[in-house]
């Protein structure tokens, strides 16, 4: 079978060039997913934009159209407060309904100008191994813009595309530290309060992160997992890529006769 380090890095790495634009399914996602390598990237000087496609507005016990209402409220509230201190350089809320992401081809084209117009030098995305629907439903949006990206014409080298984990681990070819960010990150997830009545995601993530380090030295605590994906995967369909990189978990490497 394939021995470790063709599934998981043994190094950490660089952040990629920016602008940074970060699809996000709901508020809170960007924080628990990257918020590590959001404050890194600031402290860098990179300019991070966050774009969140979803209201948020079944994230919490909301029982009728006031509470709705105060909720989604709430949770632009807590994202612009999270991305103050990430440093993140501009967020957005979109309109879309939480639960309800589509393959609409009007939001596959917005997410494609969002792009253009950040003059992006990478792109984030939830990883296509996530359990919630708008996650995965992100990834296959972001992913099909990213293509329309490809048959344009298009002056200049395009972004890179990279997934980003939230709540479950998926193939990754990219780890970075976040160990010297990592109370920014904590102290950005307690923000999202009305989330974390939910569940104990803080901690979940925590746990995550820590997980993460499996591969690398010891003087790394904490690191969040990433996927970079190659211009030649991004030609063809996300299921495809998502199985090549299952698929590494299963060869056997070729024995030299």
């Amino acid at each position: 079978m394939n021995p470790e380090h063709v599934l998981v890095p043994y190094q950490c790495a660089d952040l990629p060039s920016g602008p940074w634009l970060i699809f996000a399914p709901h508020a809170d996602d960007e924080t628990f997913g990257m918020g590590g390598a959001l404050r890194l990237a600031a402290d860098q000087g990179i300019d991070t934009h966050v774009v969140v496609l979803t209201d948020g507005a079944l994230g919490g016990d909301s029982v009728d159209a006031a509470q709705t209402a105060a909720l989604v409220q709430t949770r632009q509230q807590e994202l612009g407060a999270a991305c103050a201190l990430l440093g993140v350089s501009q967020n957005d809320t979109w309109d879309q309904p939480d639960r309800g992401l589509e393959l609409a081809s009007a939001l596959i084209e917005r997410i494609t100008t969002a792009i253009a117009d950040t003059g992006a030098g990478a792109v984030f995305f939830p990883g296509a191994l996530e359990l919630h629907p708008d996650h995965r439903m992100t990834a296959q949006l972001v992913w099909l813009a990213a293509q329309q990206l490809q048959r344009r014409a298009w002056r200049g080298p395009l972004p890179q595309f990279w997934s980003y984990e939230i709540s479950v681990q998926s193939p990754v070819n990219r780890l970075v530290d976040i160990t010297p960010v990592l109370a920014t990150k904590q102290e950005a997830m307690a923000v999202y309060a009305s989330q974390n009545s939910q569940n104990n995601y803080p901690e979940l993530i925590l746990a995550l992160n820590t997980a993460r380090t499996f591969s690398l030295p010891a003087s790394v605590s904490h690191a969040e997992a990433f996927y970079h994906y190659s211009d030649a995967e991004l030609g063809g369909s996300l299921h495809a890529a998502t199985q090549a990189a299952v698929a590494r978990y299963f060869a056997v490497p070729e024995t030299k006769v």
